[in-house]
């Protein structure tokens, strides 16, 4: 079990005048905001960085506006009275209310059977009141109202009394069959997560390795810098397309999420596809790193290694394929190349990487103007953002299914879930140098800049619209971090060919798709250059759904788009010689 709670966010400027130069986005952290700064700092080591006036503020806006409704008051009391009269119904064996369809916490079938039906429909109604309570009210700000509405839905599910051993008939009904072993196995699962915890790292001899169990396609380390080793893996056909594939991972993360176990490591697939295949491993940065801006990811990651992939690859195009935030930082860096007249692309993939931040989706819950300010507050004195917040915010999305379910399992039921290889990568986090993550968390999702045509790379603005190359774009249904609806944006911010997918999935296991995986789908539908917008609703009527993985589909989309076979291009290049064995060193960092 891994990680606790939040990543967020950073104050907004003012807006300049029109001719103003725009202010430094964000302050070295020798520009930390003194006194108030390090007490900020203090506080979000006891709120795991969460903002204590954020959330004051919120609720007080919610309660000032419920004040002042009196008739919406009364409706809350109306509801309430119903729900008592409910409540009696349910003391005398009648089921008047049940879970929501994608909620699995009282699926037992004890749950059903008094005195426990009578827990669960109490909490249900609760729960229902209280939704009921903090929706949306004429004048409260929309962000206030999904905070509060947010908080009241964690608070419930603590009091979940599938949560309390002494009201939940699984863990009841286990104890008594086991003699409370249990209890103990439970014990012991929660004395090897505290060792993890505490070390940072596995605590299970058996547990998966890097370089050996996950990330272990064969390949070279033929750049390295301070922020990147660039791999280049071994080709495994006679000929290879032409055109090289660059991989831009997000660096929250270890980029091996796209070279997991051989049977579904993207990148393998990539390669015995035809391809040769280049990624960008990212450093796990520590203090030393916490100056390093958003720009500097762009010209070390990205930049960087085009010109080793041109070098090595003679010159060919490159289709470069970006993922999560690695999309988004893509996304600036090819517009910078367009405007500049650098035709090194033969085309963008884009995997649930957003481009207009306006529905960015549930984490926008913690992205406020006082969130960001007090995260960068806490980040400047550490010099990173520690990987545990970042991975408890999106736990936090998901509370009941990546929290509590897990608590349940692993320390009442004694139960350990099998360890899987995504289960390993979502455990080896990652930090982020804490100049780099205000600029991104402001720039991007307080002001949409890139979007408005507001982001400036070497002093002037780029445009998503300047990117004439195909584009391959990836949403999948049930992603929490990159909603697919904010992902088919992009169609809106440009007008070259943008061919689309809808896979089934989550913003992790949607991508990790291979051909064989059980009860995938996807949609696919290809808007042609200068082609007529198509929202999202309507898309989903008019694309082509097909069984399987998507994987096939694309790999088909980027020969389309490739030149001539050619015997793979050598390893390295004698300006940038192989230095090491994939998966290099860097994803070794913790």
């Amino acid at each position: 079990m891994n990680q606790f709670t939040n990543a967020v966010q950073v104050a907004s400027e003012r807006l300049p005048a029109p001719c103003e130069a725009l202010p430094d986005p964000a302050p070295g952290r020798d520009d930390a905001a003194g006194p108030d700064g390090r007490l900020h700092a203090f506080e979000g080591r006891l709120t795991g960085g969460l903002s204590p006036s954020g959330l004051g503020m919120a609720v007080a806006d919610w309660a000032l506006h419920l004040a002042n409704a009196p008739w919406r008051r009364a409706e809350l009391a109306g509801h309430a009275v119903v729900n008592w009269q409910k409540f009696l119904r349910a003391c005398a064996g009648e089921e008047v209310i049940e879970p929501a369809a994608n909620d699995r916490r009282f699926a037992v079938e004890a749950w059903k059977t008094m005195p426990y039906s009578l827990y669960r429909q109490a909490f249900l109604l609760g729960e229902d009141w209280w939704a009921e309570a903090t929706r949306e009210l004429p004048g409260l700000a929309k962000r206030h109202q999904r905070i509060v509405a947010f908080a009241a839905r964690q608070f419930a599910d603590v009091a979940s009394p599938t949560n309390f051993p002494c009201l939940n008939p699984e863990v009841i009904d286990a104890t008594v069959a086991t003699m409370g072993s249990n209890l103990v196995d439970g014990a012991a699962n929660f004395a090897t997560d505290l060792a993890e915890a505490l070390n940072g790292r596995p605590a299970d001899p058996a547990a998966l390795v890097v370089g050996r169990d996950l990330a272990a396609t064969p390949g070279k380390v033929v750049f390295r810098n301070r922020l990147i080793e660039l791999i280049q893996y071994r080709p495994t056909t006679q000929t290879v397309a032409r055109e090289p594939v660059l991989i831009v991972p997000a660096w929250i993360m270890k980029y091996y999420i796209l070279d997991l176990s051989p049977e579904n490591s993207l990148i393998r697939h990539l390669v015995a596809a035809g391809h040769t295949v280049f990624a960008i491993s990212w450093r796990n940065p520590g203090p030393e790193l916490g100056d390093v801006g958003f720009d500097d990811y762009r010209r070390e990651g990205v930049m960087a290694a085009l010109a080793a992939v041109e070098d090595i690859c003679g010159g060919a195009k490159v289709h470069a394929c970006g993922y999560c935030l690695g999309g988004t930082l893509l996304t600036v860096a090819a517009a910078a190349m367009a405007r500049d007249g650098d035709a090194r692309l033969a085309s963008v993939t884009l995997l649930c990487a957003q481009t207009d931040f306006t529905e960015a989706g549930e984490l926008q819950i913690f992205i406020t103007e006082d969130q960001v300010a007090f995260l960068a507050d806490v980040m400047r004195e550490r010099g990173t953002l520690d990987s545990r917040q970042m991975a408890g915010a999106f736990q936090l999305l998901r509370s009941n299914d990546l929290i509590w379910s897990r608590l349940i399992r692993s320390y009442l039921l004694g139960e350990r879930e099998h360890a899987s290889d995504l289960m390993a990568w979502n455990a080896d986090g990652t930090r982020m140098p804490a100049r780099m993550h205000e600029e991104y968390l402001r720039r991007f999702f307080l002001e949409d800049a890139l979007a408005e045509g507001r982001f400036e790379v070497a002093g002037k603005p780029v445009a998503v619209s300047d990117i004439d190359v195909p584009f391959f774009v990836v949403g999948t249904e049930t992603d929490h971090v990159a909603p697919w609806r904010s992902v088919h944006k992009i169609h809106l911010l440009s007008d070259a060919e943008i061919t689309f997918v809808l896979t089934s999935g989550g913003h992790n296991a949607g991508i990790v798709s291979e051909p064989g995986h059980p009860n995938r789908r996807f949609r696919m539908k290809t808007r042609p250059a200068n082609g007529r917008y198509v929202g999202p609703d309507e898309w989903c009527g008019e694309a082509e759904r097909r069984d399987g993985s998507w994987w096939p589909a694309w790999f088909a989309w980027l020969a389309a788009r490739s030149g001539e076979e050619i015997v793979p291009p050598p390893t390295g290049s004698e300006r940038h010689p192989a230095i090491a064995d994939a998966p290099g060193t860097y994803v070794h960092e913790h």
